[in-house]
Protein backbone atom coordinates (compact mmCIF):
# COMPACT_ATOMS: atom_id res chain seq x y z
CA UNK A 1 0.00 0.00 0.00
CA UNK A 2 1.53 3.39 -0.76
CA UNK A 3 1.04 6.62 0.97
CA UNK A 4 -2.03 8.14 -0.69
CA UNK A 5 -3.39 4.21 -0.78
CA UNK A 6 -3.48 4.63 2.27
CA UNK A 7 -4.63 8.42 3.19
CA UNK A 8 -7.18 7.59 1.06
CA UNK A 9 -8.32 4.43 2.94
CA UNK A 10 -8.31 6.22 6.18
CA UNK A 11 -10.55 8.65 5.05
CA UNK A 12 -13.13 5.98 3.99
CA UNK A 13 -12.92 5.06 7.92
CA UNK A 14 -10.96 1.79 6.81
CA UNK A 15 -7.24 2.09 7.14
CA UNK A 16 -6.69 2.83 11.05
CA UNK A 17 -8.80 -0.65 11.62
CA UNK A 18 -5.43 -2.38 10.16
CA UNK A 19 -2.94 -0.26 11.68
CA UNK A 20 -0.77 -2.26 14.34
CA UNK A 21 -0.34 -1.13 17.88
CA UNK A 22 2.53 1.09 16.51
CA UNK A 23 2.93 3.74 13.68
CA UNK A 24 2.31 1.93 10.07
CA UNK A 25 4.79 0.86 7.59
CA UNK A 26 4.88 3.75 4.63
CA UNK A 27 6.76 3.36 1.03
CA UNK A 28 9.42 5.39 0.69
CA UNK A 29 9.14 8.89 0.78
CA UNK A 30 10.25 11.96 1.83
CA UNK A 31 8.96 12.45 5.48
CA UNK A 32 7.18 15.34 5.90
CA UNK A 33 8.59 18.02 8.26
CA UNK A 34 6.66 19.31 11.11
CA UNK A 35 6.79 22.08 13.69
CA UNK A 36 4.55 22.44 16.51
CA UNK A 37 4.29 25.92 18.04
CA UNK A 38 2.61 25.87 21.49
CA UNK A 39 3.92 22.59 23.24
CA UNK A 40 1.36 22.67 26.51
CA UNK A 41 -0.86 20.19 27.05
CA UNK A 42 -2.60 19.79 23.82
CA UNK A 43 -0.46 20.41 21.46
CA UNK A 44 1.66 17.68 22.44
CA UNK A 45 -1.64 14.99 22.82
CA UNK A 46 -2.59 16.60 18.87
CA UNK A 47 1.03 16.02 17.61
CA UNK A 48 1.76 12.54 19.39
CA UNK A 49 -1.34 11.62 17.51
CA UNK A 50 0.43 12.07 14.32
CA UNK A 51 3.15 10.24 15.07
CA UNK A 52 1.33 7.58 15.73
CA UNK A 53 -0.14 7.40 11.98
CA UNK A 54 2.31 8.74 9.68
CA UNK A 55 6.58 8.70 9.62
CA UNK A 56 6.41 12.59 9.56
CA UNK A 57 10.00 14.26 11.56
CA UNK A 58 8.92 16.77 13.88
CA UNK A 59 12.08 18.98 13.06
CA UNK A 60 10.90 22.02 15.25
CA UNK A 61 9.50 23.07 18.34
CA UNK A 62 8.02 26.58 19.47
CA UNK A 63 7.75 28.32 23.20
CA UNK A 64 7.83 30.94 24.64
CA UNK A 65 8.29 29.11 27.98
CA UNK A 66 11.68 27.40 27.47
CA UNK A 67 11.33 24.88 30.33
CA UNK A 68 8.29 23.29 28.43
CA UNK A 69 9.54 23.62 25.08
CA UNK A 70 13.00 21.65 26.02
CA UNK A 71 10.42 19.04 27.56
CA UNK A 72 8.36 18.62 24.73
CA UNK A 73 11.53 17.97 22.82
CA UNK A 74 12.22 15.37 25.18
CA UNK A 75 9.09 13.67 24.43
CA UNK A 76 8.88 14.11 20.98
CA UNK A 77 12.14 12.28 20.68
CA UNK A 78 11.36 9.21 22.34
CA UNK A 79 8.71 8.86 20.51
CA UNK A 80 9.41 9.49 16.67
CA UNK A 81 11.15 7.03 14.73
CA UNK A 82 14.29 8.98 14.16
CA UNK A 83 14.84 9.54 17.93
CA UNK A 84 16.07 12.99 16.49
CA UNK A 85 15.49 15.86 18.98
CA UNK A 86 13.78 18.46 17.10
CA UNK A 87 15.33 22.35 17.27
CA UNK A 88 13.54 24.62 20.08
CA UNK A 89 12.71 28.11 19.60
CA UNK A 90 11.37 30.49 21.63
CA UNK A 91 10.13 33.01 18.79
CA UNK A 92 7.96 31.17 15.85
CA UNK A 93 8.97 34.19 13.57
CA UNK A 94 12.66 33.23 13.73
CA UNK A 95 11.65 29.17 13.35
CA UNK A 96 9.68 29.73 10.23
CA UNK A 97 12.83 31.62 8.72
CA UNK A 98 15.19 29.13 10.02
CA UNK A 99 13.11 25.98 8.88
CA UNK A 100 11.95 24.10 5.54
CA UNK A 101 8.97 23.23 7.01
CA UNK A 102 5.31 21.19 5.36
CA UNK A 103 3.32 21.09 8.41
CA UNK A 104 3.04 23.66 11.17
CA UNK A 105 0.97 22.47 13.96
CA UNK A 106 -0.87 26.02 15.82
CA UNK A 107 -1.63 25.05 19.32
CA UNK A 108 -0.97 28.65 21.65
CA UNK A 109 -3.18 30.50 23.51
CA UNK A 110 -5.86 31.44 21.78
CA UNK A 111 -5.26 35.07 21.08
CA UNK A 112 -1.98 34.31 19.31
CA UNK A 113 -3.86 31.47 16.55
CA UNK A 114 -4.09 34.22 14.18
CA UNK A 115 -0.55 35.92 13.85
CA UNK A 116 0.77 32.37 13.96
CA UNK A 117 -1.37 30.61 11.27
CA UNK A 118 -1.00 33.53 9.05
CA UNK A 119 2.88 33.55 9.00
CA UNK A 120 3.14 29.71 8.90
CA UNK A 121 1.25 29.77 5.72
CA UNK A 122 2.94 32.92 4.17
CA UNK A 123 6.24 30.48 4.66
CA UNK A 124 4.80 27.75 2.46
CA UNK A 125 3.26 25.35 5.12
CA UNK A 126 -0.07 23.71 5.25
CA UNK A 127 -1.24 24.21 9.11
CA UNK A 128 -3.23 22.20 11.84
CA UNK A 129 -5.10 24.99 13.79
CA UNK A 130 -6.24 24.69 17.03
CA UNK A 131 -9.90 25.63 17.80
CA UNK A 132 -11.47 28.54 18.12
CA UNK A 133 -9.60 29.86 14.84
CA UNK A 134 -9.24 33.23 16.53
CA UNK A 135 -10.25 35.40 19.12
CA UNK A 136 -12.02 37.95 17.35
CA UNK A 137 -13.49 38.28 13.57
CA UNK A 138 -11.49 39.74 11.60
CA UNK A 139 -8.48 37.31 12.65
CA UNK A 140 -10.95 34.85 11.30
CA UNK A 141 -11.30 36.71 7.96
CA UNK A 142 -7.28 36.84 7.70
CA UNK A 143 -6.53 33.87 8.43
CA UNK A 144 -8.92 32.40 5.69
CA UNK A 145 -7.67 34.94 3.10
CA UNK A 146 -4.41 34.16 3.64
CA UNK A 147 -5.24 30.16 3.64
CA UNK A 148 -6.77 30.82 0.13
CA UNK A 149 -4.45 33.62 -1.28
CA UNK A 150 -1.29 30.95 -0.52
CA UNK A 151 -3.39 28.06 -1.46
CA UNK A 152 -2.26 26.21 1.45
CA UNK A 153 -4.39 23.18 3.68
CA UNK A 154 -5.59 24.70 6.65
CA UNK A 155 -7.04 22.17 9.03
CA UNK A 156 -9.36 23.27 12.12
CA UNK A 157 -9.36 20.60 15.04
CA UNK A 158 -12.70 20.72 15.43
CA UNK A 159 -12.53 16.31 15.66
CA UNK A 160 -16.18 16.51 16.18
CA UNK A 161 -16.06 15.99 12.42
CA UNK A 162 -13.90 13.04 12.47
CA UNK A 163 -15.82 11.14 15.58
CA UNK A 164 -16.54 7.51 14.84
CA UNK A 165 -19.54 7.47 17.06
CA UNK A 166 -21.08 10.57 15.47
CA UNK A 167 -20.49 9.91 12.22
CA UNK A 168 -22.53 6.55 12.81
CA UNK A 169 -25.02 8.96 14.58
CA UNK A 170 -25.11 10.88 11.07
CA UNK A 171 -25.60 8.15 8.95
CA UNK A 172 -27.88 5.69 11.34
CA UNK A 173 -29.96 8.37 12.40
CA UNK A 174 -29.97 11.94 10.53
CA UNK A 175 -29.25 10.51 6.67
CA UNK A 176 -31.72 7.70 7.24
CA UNK A 177 -34.64 10.15 8.45
CA UNK A 178 -35.44 8.88 11.84
CA UNK A 179 -35.73 12.06 12.69
CA UNK A 180 -38.36 13.30 10.45
CA UNK A 181 -38.78 16.97 10.25
CA UNK A 182 -35.92 18.71 12.30
CA UNK A 183 -36.88 22.08 13.98
CA UNK A 184 -34.72 23.01 16.77
CA UNK A 185 -31.62 21.99 18.26
CA UNK A 186 -30.29 22.43 21.82
CA UNK A 187 -26.41 22.67 22.51
CA UNK A 188 -24.85 23.20 26.51
CA UNK A 189 -22.29 22.64 28.69
CA UNK A 190 -22.66 22.13 32.51
CA UNK A 191 -19.42 21.92 33.88
CA UNK A 192 -18.06 23.57 36.18
CA UNK A 193 -14.85 24.59 34.40
CA UNK A 194 -14.86 28.47 35.33
CA UNK A 195 -12.06 29.45 37.52
CA UNK A 196 -12.86 30.38 40.86
CA UNK A 197 -10.58 32.28 43.47
CA UNK A 198 -8.10 35.11 43.53
CA UNK A 199 -4.47 34.25 42.99
CA UNK A 200 -1.93 36.59 44.15
CA UNK A 201 -0.21 38.52 41.13
CA UNK A 202 3.48 37.96 41.04
CA UNK A 203 6.47 37.85 38.76
CA UNK A 204 6.06 35.33 36.08
CA UNK A 205 8.60 32.53 36.32
CA UNK A 206 12.47 33.22 34.92
CA UNK A 207 11.47 30.81 32.12
CA UNK A 208 8.80 32.28 30.49
CA UNK A 209 8.73 34.80 28.18
CA UNK A 210 5.72 37.09 29.75
CA UNK A 211 5.74 39.80 26.76
CA UNK A 212 5.99 37.37 24.34
CA UNK A 213 3.16 35.24 25.60
CA UNK A 214 0.89 38.06 26.09
CA UNK A 215 2.36 39.25 22.51
CA UNK A 216 -1.16 41.46 20.70
CA UNK A 217 -3.58 40.98 24.06
CA UNK A 218 -3.74 43.71 26.43
CA UNK A 219 -0.27 43.45 29.37
CA UNK A 220 -2.29 41.99 32.57
CA UNK A 221 -0.28 41.64 35.68
CA UNK A 222 1.27 37.81 35.70
CA UNK A 223 -0.70 35.37 38.23
CA UNK A 224 -0.45 31.64 38.14
CA UNK A 225 -3.36 31.36 36.30
CA UNK A 226 -2.05 32.51 32.95
CA UNK A 227 0.04 29.74 32.34
CA UNK A 228 -0.19 27.11 31.77
CA UNK A 229 -3.62 26.00 30.84
CA UNK A 230 -5.58 28.95 33.24
CA UNK A 231 -5.81 31.30 30.74
CA UNK A 232 -9.17 30.74 29.35
CA UNK A 233 -10.03 32.51 32.89
CA UNK A 234 -9.70 35.75 31.22
CA UNK A 235 -11.47 37.20 28.24
CA UNK A 236 -7.81 39.04 27.08
CA UNK A 237 -7.00 35.53 25.65
CA UNK A 238 -9.89 34.05 24.88
CA UNK A 239 -14.06 34.07 24.25
CA UNK A 240 -14.96 32.32 27.59
CA UNK A 241 -17.05 29.25 27.86
CA UNK A 242 -18.52 30.16 24.54
CA UNK A 243 -15.57 30.54 22.31
CA UNK A 244 -14.04 27.09 24.55
CA UNK A 245 -17.02 25.14 24.50
CA UNK A 246 -20.08 26.31 22.30
CA UNK A 247 -17.83 26.51 19.55
CA UNK A 248 -17.26 22.32 19.28
CA UNK A 249 -20.85 22.04 20.44
CA UNK A 250 -22.46 24.63 17.45
CA UNK A 251 -19.88 23.26 15.11
CA UNK A 252 -20.88 19.39 16.00
CA UNK A 253 -24.41 20.56 14.78
CA UNK A 254 -23.53 22.57 12.15
CA UNK A 255 -22.04 19.57 10.74
CA UNK A 256 -24.47 17.15 11.06
CA UNK A 257 -27.37 19.35 10.10
CA UNK A 258 -25.05 20.30 7.07
CA UNK A 259 -25.59 24.41 8.23
CA UNK A 260 -24.18 27.29 6.89
CA UNK A 261 -24.11 30.67 8.77
CA UNK A 262 -26.57 31.83 11.10
CA UNK A 263 -28.87 34.43 9.95
CA UNK A 264 -29.40 36.43 13.34
CA UNK A 265 -27.35 35.93 16.66
CA UNK A 266 -28.79 37.07 20.24
CA UNK A 267 -27.63 36.42 23.47
CA UNK A 268 -27.58 37.05 27.30
CA UNK A 269 -25.89 36.48 30.47
CA UNK A 270 -23.23 37.07 32.95
CA UNK A 271 -21.45 36.47 36.30
CA UNK A 272 -24.04 35.77 38.21
CA UNK A 273 -23.10 33.67 40.93
CA UNK A 274 -19.03 33.81 41.47
CA UNK A 275 -18.71 37.56 41.51
CA UNK A 276 -15.41 37.81 43.92
CA UNK A 277 -13.02 35.03 41.50
CA UNK A 278 -10.41 36.75 39.30
CA UNK A 279 -11.81 35.54 36.36
CA UNK A 280 -13.58 37.62 33.93
CA UNK A 281 -15.65 35.39 32.08
CA UNK A 282 -19.14 34.95 32.34
CA UNK A 283 -20.47 31.87 34.27
CA UNK A 284 -23.86 31.69 33.29
CA UNK A 285 -24.37 32.41 29.36
CA UNK A 286 -27.45 31.60 26.59
CA UNK A 287 -27.25 32.16 22.69
CA UNK A 288 -29.87 31.48 20.06
CA UNK A 289 -27.90 31.06 16.75
CA UNK A 290 -30.92 31.08 14.60
CA UNK A 291 -30.27 29.30 10.85
CA UNK A 292 -34.10 30.10 9.20
CA UNK A 293 -35.81 27.27 9.80
CA UNK A 294 -33.64 25.73 12.49
CA UNK A 295 -33.08 27.49 15.67
CA UNK A 296 -29.85 26.39 17.60
CA UNK A 297 -29.95 27.49 21.52
CA UNK A 298 -26.73 27.60 24.05
CA UNK A 299 -26.50 27.51 27.34
CA UNK A 300 -23.53 26.97 30.00
CA UNK A 301 -24.14 27.43 33.80
CA UNK A 302 -20.12 26.37 35.43
CA UNK A 303 -22.79 26.31 38.73
CA UNK A 304 -25.57 23.64 39.79
CA UNK A 305 -26.34 20.53 38.78
CA UNK A 306 -27.29 19.83 34.09
CA UNK A 307 -30.27 19.15 33.24
CA UNK A 308 -29.20 15.78 31.61
CA UNK A 309 -26.52 14.58 34.05
CA UNK A 310 -25.74 11.94 31.30
CA UNK A 311 -25.04 14.85 28.73
CA UNK A 312 -23.73 17.36 30.26
CA UNK A 313 -21.89 18.98 27.41
CA UNK A 314 -23.44 17.85 24.26
CA UNK A 315 -25.88 18.34 21.59
CA UNK A 316 -29.77 17.59 21.19
CA UNK A 317 -31.54 17.67 18.29
CA UNK A 318 -34.93 17.33 18.05
CA UNK A 319 -37.82 16.45 15.07
CA UNK A 320 -41.39 15.44 14.77
CA UNK A 321 -40.13 11.38 15.21
CA UNK A 322 -37.44 11.31 17.22
CA UNK A 323 -34.56 12.97 19.22
CA UNK A 324 -30.67 12.23 19.08
CA UNK A 325 -28.94 13.19 22.11
CA UNK A 326 -24.60 12.98 21.11
CA UNK A 327 -21.42 13.99 22.93
CA UNK A 328 -18.18 13.37 22.58
CA UNK A 329 -18.43 9.92 24.70
CA UNK A 330 -21.91 8.73 23.24
CA UNK A 331 -25.12 8.91 21.27
CA UNK A 332 -28.50 7.99 21.76
CA UNK A 333 -31.44 8.26 19.32
CA UNK A 334 -35.14 8.22 21.08
CA UNK A 335 -37.63 7.58 18.91
CA UNK A 336 -41.04 9.35 19.71
CA UNK A 337 -43.79 6.07 20.26
CA UNK A 338 -42.77 2.37 19.63
CA UNK A 339 -39.38 2.62 16.97
CA UNK A 340 -36.08 0.95 17.41
CA UNK A 341 -33.99 3.26 19.74
CA UNK A 342 -30.55 3.82 18.81
CA UNK A 343 -27.01 4.30 20.33
CA UNK A 344 -23.61 4.56 19.85
CA UNK A 345 -20.34 5.11 22.25
CA UNK A 346 -16.61 6.47 21.78
CA UNK A 347 -13.90 4.10 19.83
CA UNK A 348 -10.76 3.56 22.12
CA UNK A 349 -7.74 1.69 20.21
CA UNK A 350 -5.76 -0.06 22.98
CA UNK A 351 -5.18 -2.58 20.98
CA UNK A 352 -3.46 -1.06 18.45
CA UNK A 353 -2.45 1.77 20.36
CA UNK A 354 -1.30 0.73 23.89
CA UNK A 355 0.40 4.21 24.61
CA UNK A 356 -3.00 5.99 24.69
CA UNK A 357 -4.33 3.95 28.03
CA UNK A 358 -0.98 5.33 30.02
CA UNK A 359 -0.48 8.97 28.38
CA UNK A 360 -0.80 11.84 30.69
CA UNK A 361 -3.00 14.19 29.94
CA UNK A 362 -4.66 12.26 27.09
CA UNK A 363 -8.32 12.70 26.56
CA UNK A 364 -8.60 9.10 25.89
CA UNK A 365 -12.06 9.19 24.40
CA UNK A 366 -10.71 11.96 21.84
CA UNK A 367 -7.48 10.04 20.28
CA UNK A 368 -9.21 8.08 17.85
CA UNK A 369 -11.02 10.87 16.37
CA UNK A 370 -7.67 12.87 16.40
CA UNK A 371 -5.85 9.98 14.57
CA UNK A 372 -8.52 10.65 12.04
CA UNK A 373 -8.71 14.25 11.76
CA UNK A 374 -4.66 13.86 11.16
CA UNK A 375 -5.39 11.26 8.55
CA UNK A 376 -7.77 13.34 6.43
CA UNK A 377 -5.59 16.62 6.69
CA UNK A 378 -2.79 14.17 5.42
CA UNK A 379 -4.87 13.34 2.76
CA UNK A 380 -6.04 16.65 1.62
CA UNK A 381 -2.29 17.69 2.04
CA UNK A 382 -1.71 15.17 -1.30
CA UNK A 383 -4.61 15.71 -2.87
CA UNK A 384 -4.89 19.82 -2.13
CA UNK A 385 -8.82 19.25 -1.21
CA UNK A 386 -10.38 20.77 1.53
CA UNK A 387 -10.18 19.01 4.71
CA UNK A 388 -13.21 18.05 6.66
CA UNK A 389 -12.51 20.56 9.12
CA UNK A 390 -11.39 23.61 6.51
CA UNK A 391 -10.98 27.03 7.79
CA UNK A 392 -13.93 28.38 6.43
CA UNK A 393 -15.70 26.10 8.73
CA UNK A 394 -13.68 27.36 11.25
CA UNK A 395 -14.45 30.80 10.62
CA UNK A 396 -18.07 30.93 10.82
CA UNK A 397 -18.20 28.67 13.64
CA UNK A 398 -15.82 30.86 15.71
CA UNK A 399 -17.71 34.06 14.34
CA UNK A 400 -20.68 32.49 15.42
CA UNK A 401 -19.73 32.33 18.90
CA UNK A 402 -17.81 36.08 18.91
CA UNK A 403 -20.79 37.82 17.53
CA UNK A 404 -22.74 35.55 20.47
CA UNK A 405 -20.21 37.17 23.04
CA UNK A 406 -21.11 40.77 21.48
CA UNK A 407 -24.33 40.32 21.08
CA UNK A 408 -24.13 39.68 25.20
CA UNK A 409 -22.26 42.46 25.49
CA UNK A 410 -24.47 45.43 23.63
CA UNK A 411 -27.94 43.62 24.89
CA UNK A 412 -29.48 43.56 21.31
CA UNK A 413 -29.73 40.95 19.06
CA UNK A 414 -27.24 40.72 16.05
CA UNK A 415 -28.19 40.04 12.03
CA UNK A 416 -24.97 38.91 9.97
CA UNK A 417 -24.27 39.33 6.47
CA UNK A 418 -21.62 36.82 5.11
CA UNK A 419 -21.22 38.13 1.59
CA UNK A 420 -20.19 41.63 3.33
CA UNK A 421 -18.67 39.70 6.69
CA UNK A 422 -20.35 42.75 8.49
CA UNK A 423 -23.08 42.79 11.25
CA UNK A 424 -26.45 44.36 9.15
CA UNK A 425 -26.69 48.05 9.76
CA UNK A 426 -24.92 48.15 13.33
CA UNK A 427 -21.77 50.13 13.24
CA UNK A 428 -21.14 50.17 16.98
CA UNK A 429 -21.15 45.73 16.66
CA UNK A 430 -18.84 46.40 13.34
CA UNK A 431 -16.29 48.51 15.29
CA UNK A 432 -16.25 45.70 17.77
CA UNK A 433 -15.55 42.99 15.04
CA UNK A 434 -11.37 43.42 15.70
CA UNK A 435 -9.79 43.82 18.57
CA UNK A 436 -7.55 46.83 19.49
CA UNK A 437 -3.64 44.96 19.48
CA UNK A 438 -0.82 45.95 21.62
CA UNK A 439 2.21 47.23 19.97
CA UNK A 440 4.26 46.83 18.24
CA UNK A 441 2.00 43.79 17.42
CA UNK A 442 -0.65 44.70 14.28
CA UNK A 443 -3.73 42.89 13.98
CA UNK A 444 -4.04 41.31 10.54
CA UNK A 445 -5.86 42.75 7.74
CA UNK A 446 -7.27 40.09 5.49
CA UNK A 447 -6.74 42.30 2.28
CA UNK A 448 -2.91 42.16 3.39
CA UNK A 449 -2.53 38.95 4.04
Amino acid sequence: MNRREFLQTTTAGLALSALGGTAPMFAAAKPKRVALIGTGWYGKSALFRLLQIAPVEVVALCDVDSRMVAQAAEMVAARQASKKTPRTYGDYREMLQREELDIVHVATPDHWHALAMIAAVQAGADVYVEKPISTDVVEGQAMLAAARKHKRVVQVNMQRRSTPHLIEARDRVIKEGLLGKIAYAEICCYYPMRARGNPQYSDPPEHLDYDMWTGPAPMRPYNSWVHPRGWRAFMEYSNGIVGDMCVHMLDMVRWLLDLGWPQRISSSGGILLDKASKANTNDTQNATFDFGDIPVVWTHRSWGNAPDPEFPWAGFIYGDKGTLKADVHKYEFIPRGQGERLSGKALYEYDKYPEDETEKDLERHVAAPMRRHWANFLEMIETRGRPVSDIEEGYITATACILANLSCQLKRTLAWDPEKNQVVDDDEANRLLARPYRQPWEHPDPKKV
